[in-house]
């Protein structure tokens, strides 16, 4: 079963086209790592937001511990009006399985 991640960045003042850069920067290394099935960013008023999908636990966690998020993080780091809030998911199908699941 897949794994959902929403995660959401806010930059602070002036900031957020550094944090533009270096998630954009990341995302096609992040498509390359196994168990990657989704790996979206997404911005708003408010700053940016991440839809991902991982094939399992162990892909995530492999994720979290990898280059590409490890130097992304420490970029953006001194950037972030606050720390990023995380929600980790379980899909719950319903419907068609083409519009009702990431």
């Amino acid at each position: 079963m897949s794994h959902i991640i929403v995660a959401s960045f806010t930059p602070k003042p002036g900031r957020r086209d550094a944090l533009r850069a270096a998630f954009l920067a990341a995302v096609p290394q992040v498509h390359a790592e196994p168990g990657c099935e989704r790996y979206s960013v997404q911005e708003d008023e408010e700053g940016f937001v991440f839809l991902e999908r991982w094939e399992s636990e162990e892909a995530m966690a492999t994720h979290e511990k990898g280059a590409a998020f490890t130097e992304m993080m420490a970029a953006v780091g001194d950037d972030l009006a606050g720390p990023p809030g995380v929600r980790i998911l379980s899909p719950l199908p319903a419907g068609d399985p083409a519009k009702g699941q990431l």
